[in-house]
């Protein structure tokens, strides 16, 4: 249990990083969103299912990746979190510029033509996988919550938790953005996402580049 605590507060990052993460619209996100808009909320689940596959996918192979890398160079934890910082403090900037922008956002329809539930959810873990943003996003999230002699649960926990969120948060996305209320109500409060996200990811950045390995 005092392993646990020691370990917590990295593990929680983590889990916030990903979470506001998911907040900010990238094309996973806007293909649920357009795909229940324009074709249905079975479609959207099926679709938000498929992209959830695929983080949990990411996820594994970036832990499995740093796991090794860390396993045979210790000190690679310091450029890791270096890297991991500056992306951060990239997505604080998007943040920022996004919520400086009076667009609102452009959810489109997965693909043309219509498909089976199935079809949906192969074509939401193919736009997950396809993503190079993706693996940066996990570099940077597992990161967060590794410290120097971390054991292998910490990894475990972050992959587990994260995993459930994404279902359960593309799964809501796909449900809420059927109806044209949602759509309306998230145009009018994107800005002030955006900004709060600036924030937290340039706080998460700082606090990576300046933490010890």
């Amino acid at each position: 249990m005092q392993d646990f605590a020691i370990y917590l507060p990295g593990i929680l990052l983590a889990y916030s990083a990903f979470l506001l993460g998911i907040a900010t619209p990238g094309p996973n996100v806007l293909a649920v969103m357009g795909t229940s808009m324009r074709v249905g909320r079975p479609s959207g689940i099926a679709l938000a299912l498929g992209v959830a596959a695929g983080s949990f996918t990411w996820a594994m192979l970036t832990l499995a990746g740093l796991s090794a890398l860390l396993s045979t160079y210790a000190q690679a934890l310091i450029v890791i979190k270096i890297f991991g910082g500056l992306y951060l403090l990239w997505l604080a900037l998007k943040a920022f510029r996004s919520a400086m922008s009076k667009h609102d956002i452009e959810a489109k329809e997965a693909a043309s033509g219509r498909r089976t539930l199935s079809g949906y959810a192969i074509q939401g873990y193919i736009i997950m996988m396809t993503n190079p943003k993706a693996a940066l996003a996990w570099v940077a999230i597992v990161s967060l919550g590794l410290q120097d002699g971390a054991p292998a649960w910490v990894g475990v926990v972050i992959v587990v938790g994260t995993s459930v969120m994404s279902t359960v948060i593309h799964t809501l996305y796909a449900v809420a953005f059927s109806t044209q209320v949602m759509v309306r109500a998230y145009a009018k409060t994107r800005r002030t996402m955006q900004a709060v996200l600036g924030m937290f990811f340039a706080f998460a950045g700082i606090k990576l580049l300046i933490s010890r390995a």
